[in-house]
């Protein structure tokens, strides 16, 4: 019983840590057109209890990306410099979306799990039952 309810921690995990890159990857895009915006990653960690791995993941620090801001030519900008130049982000949108749907799909995979999961508890609690 303890290994089903175990799993359903290691899904939830999982589901915990993909929703949070979600929420950076909707972050990235809103603030694509911010100038010197830099694009958010996020990492992600094996959870340790006692000095022991769990299995569980959690979402590690946030890393900005380092590649560099794209330079945009706009002389009537604020920002713009005296040649008429200011740095926009580096966020790239196409990016973004492929990060999104690996996101989703993940956590969709963590979500097909911890239902297997749950159903299986369930199954089992109905023939301890008998």
């Amino acid at each position: 019983m303890s290994d089903l309810i175990q799993s359903l921690a290691l899904s939830a995990s999982g589901m915990k840590a993909q929703a949070n890159r979600l929420r950076y990857v909707s972050e990235n895009v809103a603030n694509a057109d911010t100038p010197g915006y830099r694009r958010k990653l996020s990492t992600f960690e094996e959870e340790m209890s006692l000095g022991e791995a769990t299995g569980r993941v959690q979402s590690g620090p946030v890393r900005l990306d380092q590649s560099d801001l794209e330079v945009i030519y706009d002389p009537s900008h604020p920002l713009s410099d005296a040649t008429g130049h200011y740095d926009g982000s580096n966020v790239d949108l196409m990016i973004e979306v492929a990060d999104a749907r690996q996101a989703h799909r993940s956590y969709e995979a963590n979500l097909k799990m911890f239902d297997q999961a749950r159903q299986m508890t369930s199954s089992l609690l109905e023939l301890l039952k008998r």
